[in-house]
């Protein structure tokens, strides 16, 4: 199982990566930080698919969005083609997503 942590609100120095220090237990394969002024988002990664690729956070490829996500969805690569998904950097289910 994965662990997520965020925050938004005034920037502090350290504390996204304190909090995801704090969940190292829930995936210590891998962690993930986005930071964009007044808003972070921290990720703790259990590799289940895709061991190799799959970091977290995940932003789209316009740049307009992130994504941390926690979870399988099962018919990841179906919904890929049955959407006409452009190929994405990674085969892990939440990349269906972006």
């Amino acid at each position: 199982m994965c662990g997520i942590a965020g925050y938004v609100g005034f920037e502090r120095e350290g504390l996204l990566e304190r909090m995801t220090a704090s969940i190292v237990h829930r995936g210590p394969d891998d962690a993930g930080h986005f930071h964009d002024g007044d808003a972070a988002l921290g990720h703790r990664r259990l590799s289940i698919v895709d061991l190799a690729g799959g970091h977290q956070p995940m932003e789209s490829p316009c740049g307009r969005f992130v994504i941390a996500f926690n979870g399988e969805i099962y018919n990841h690569l179906d919904l890929r083609r049955d959407l006409g998904a452009a190929p994405a950097r990674s085969d892990s289910p939440a990349a269906v997503s972006r």
